[in-house]
């Protein structure tokens, strides 16, 4: 079975590092510490602070795995390969039917948050963004509606 891979720059790589040592070094260690003193007040049964860290615990595993997971299976966006081009860790300049310029840059799936103007390359607006050069136009299906948007910029 092949792995999944994860499209990811450096600076994502090296964030998801981070959160995973945090996790393994603090978090962990915390919420056994909960369990513990949990178990210690009233037992397991009917037991809602050893309930809501057993929970918590469940979490912090799963996110660990995940990011090894990811961390593992990486690879690293390099620079732009083909200059004016929309690729995978480009900043677009994008201006809408309405006037409004937005930049974004063009991100694997685990590291886009938009609120940062990291978008992924899977989105509607990222996948329709993919391939064009400066002054494309292009239509964009997207939840709320159709979009129109012009490239102004690749970098």
């Amino acid at each position: 079975m092949t792995q999944k891979r994860y499209d990811i720059t450096q600076e994502g790589l090296e964030k998801l590092k981070a959160e995973y040592e945090q996790l393994i070094s603090f978090s962990r260690k915390d919420v056994a510490e909960k369990i513990k003193r949990a178990r210690e007040m009233g037992g397991t049964e009917n037991n809602a602070e050893y309930e809501d860290a057993k929970n918590e615990q469940a979490f912090i595993e799963g996110r660990i795995s995940s990011l090894e997971n990811i961390t593992l299976n990486a690879r690293i966006i390099e620079g732009p390969h083909l200059p004016g081009v929309v690729e995978l860790g480009d900043t677009v300049l994008i201006q809408n039917q309405d006037g409004k310029i937005d930049r974004y840059t063009i991100v694997g799936t685990t590291e886009a948050n938009p609120v940062e103007g990291k978008i992924s390359c899977e989105s509607p607006v990222g996948k329709a963004l993919l391939g064009k050069k400066k002054g494309a136009k292009v239509d964009v299906r997207t939840p709320s509606g159709l979009m129109k948007l012009q490239l102004i910029e690749v970098s």
